[in-house]
């Protein structure tokens, strides 16, 4: 069954896409922890980061490193926080989270809300970046 994810990468259902390539795309989580927060996941339905194959794994991480370099300029955080949680949804994915301090990663707080303009305009600032 295809994932919320998928259903994103076919375009079946709209997200606020900030970087894409053959293997993966990134785009805000529409439940973030700050603004920026971004999800990058492999095109290839797998639901375990830890059994995409190396070669995949590691090119993921290679392009999550752009994104976040690209978030890292829009001064939302002193740095980029980097989570791999695995159990929202079934298909593998990296957080990319602005943070000023270690509680910004607490998946347990509540989220930030954006409308749907703001969200535009954070996707547009990060592909800026790119």
């Amino acid at each position: 069954m295809a994932t919320i994810f998928s259903k994103i990468i076919n375009k079946e259902i709209p997200a606020y896409i900030v970087a894409e390539n053959d293997d993966f795309i990134a785009f805000l989580d529409i439940n973030p922890l700050n603004a920026g927060h971004t999800l990058v996941v492999p095109k290839l339905e797998v639901d375990y980061i830890f059994d995409l194959k190396p070669e995949l794994l590691s090119k993921m991480i290679c392009f999550a490193q752009n994104v976040a370099k690209a978030i890292d300029k829009c001064n939302w955080g002193k740095r980029v926080g980097v989570a791999v949680i695995g159990l929202e949804v079934p298909h593998a994915h990296i957080h990319l989270c602005p943070i000023n301090n270690v509680n910004d990663m607490d998946f347990s707080k509540q989220k930030k809300t954006f409308t749907k303009e703001e969200f535009a305009s954070i996707a547009e600032k990060i592909k800026s970046n790119l």
